[in-house]
């Protein structure tokens, strides 16, 4: 119990309130279901690598790799489908870090359909981190806002995005990226369009803030252009650092 409880404050510590409660919620929907997790605590410490608030789902993605290693580690033995199921109970952003890969999220984002993508694509993106952070609700609040007095029509489908992952043709993908809550972000943290900017003046083929920001994602036509883009970015003093990522990506995993 001693070490649940050192695990406890070192997560919460870190801001792991999501991957707190993911254990929880996986020791209720076994119960459920009739099964029994057994009583071991699990000590829980986080690494992190990508700044916290920075609109990126880190505690979502947190969450879904303790709720992957305790149905391991208790040999609860759920399915990924049931696991994605027990994360959407924790938070909007958990169910999608369990599934990993492209999907489609409905209702808060946990309704997830698969998106298949070119068997060959693999999408080169630079992360701008910005100094500062972004309250999610204070974007979401600025949003509704926004939307006051306006009819807001509930989102569909975009065929043009569909195909152009089908097609896995990153000019494609680049020309389709959209985030509602963008307009919002910049309202809040206006120096963020200054780096979305320079992203796209130094060869970008596309331009987003990530959730609610403030990291802003750029897409990149290859390996090599996503290197000096990073570079540009990282000399235009826009940003506090930038990181380079691949995907599409594998869920959380066991390693």
């Amino acid at each position: 119990m001693a070490a649940l409880s050192q695990g406890r404050q070192h997560a919460r510590d870190a801001g792991g309130d999501l991957l707190l409660a993911a254990p929880d919620q996986l020791r209720d929907a076994v119960a459920l279901r009739g099964g029994d997790a057994g009583n071991d605590g699990v000590a829980v410490a986080i690494s992190k690598r990508i700044p916290v608030a920075g609109g990126m789902a880190g505690g979502s993605a947190d969450a879904a790799a303790a709720l992957v290693a305790c149905n391991e580690l208790w040999g609860t033995g759920l399915s990924q489908e049931e696991l994605c199921t027990v994360g959407s109970q924790v938070g909007s952003d958990v169910a999608f870090a369990v599934l990993g890969e492209t999907a489609i999220g409905r209702g808060r984002g946990e309704q997830l359909t698969p998106v298949p993508s070119a068997a060959s694509a693999t999408y080169h993106w630079v992360l701008a981190l910005a100094d500062g952070h972004l309250s999610t609700p204070r974007v979401f609040r600025e949003l509704d806002r926004q939307r006051q007095g306006r009819e807001v029509m509930e989102p569909g489908l975009s065929a043009e995005l569909i195909q152009a992952l089908n097609s896995g043709d990153p000019v494609k993908l680049g020309a389709t990226l959209s985030n509602d809550l963008q307009e919002p972000a910049l309202t809040l943290f206006p120096a963020l369009r200054k780096t979305l900017d320079a992203g796209i003046e130094a060869g970008a083929l596309g331009a987003l803030i990530s959730g609610s920001g403030p990291t802003c994602f750029f897409l990149a036509r290859s390996a090599a252009e996503a290197t000096t883009l990073a570079n540009a970015l990282s000399g235009a003093g826009v940003c506090r650092t930038v990181a380079i990522a691949t995907g599409p990506a594998a869920g959380a995993t066991v390693i």
